[in-house]
């Protein structure tokens, strides 16, 4: 099969996937903003170490965009934004999932997660004040996806999924 016809494809499924898991799947509203907590990173994270970076931005910009368009169309703008900036630490070409790297992409996108949303608060709502709320949310979800992506990466590279399926 093509490269580019399979990374499509993947990519395709990946934004499927977040879509899914960021409007439905775990979906925990929060606050009286529009706000919730979600799993939806986790798929973001994966797809950011699984695939060539194009298509990983593609996926998480598409995937965390619709999920908002669906739930919380005002949020859509600073999400994809914010969704294609949680890629760019990542790296896809070690032969696992897990590793350091990708660890700490996971970390630095608490920080890329609390400021963006605090910032698109700041726009929406002209109220500095969110800045705590921002970031003890966005604290949740950013730990959950983390752990899951650590969880279902080593998950993955016990079964030698990258080297079997991805290069």
């Amino acid at each position: 099969m093509d490269k580019k016809i399979k990374n499509l494809t993947i990519a395709g499924i990946m934004a499927a996937l977040i879509t899914l898991f960021t409007a439905y799947i775990c979906h925990i509203p929060m606050g009286a903003n529009g706000a919730y907590i979600h799993f939806g990173d986790t798929l973001i994270y994966l797809a950011a170490a699984l695939l060539p970076r194009p298509y990983a931005l593609a996926a998480a910009a598409i995937g965390g965009g619709l999920a908002d368009l669906l739930t919380a169309p005002m949020w859509a703008p600073a999400t994809i934004i914010i969704k294609l900036l949680l890629v760019v630490p990542f790296t896809n070409k070690a032969n696992k999932i897990v590793v350091p790297r990708n660890i700490f992409a996971a970390v630095i996108g608490y920080l890329f997660t609390g400021v963006g949303y605090f910032l698109a608060e700041l726009i929406l709502f002209e109220n500095p004040a969110v800045f705590w709320v921002s970031m003890s949310q966005n604290l949740v979800q950013s730990v959950g996806s983390a752990v899951l992506f650590v969880a279902f990466g080593l998950a993955l590279d016990k079964m030698h999924a990258k080297t079997k399926f991805f290069m």
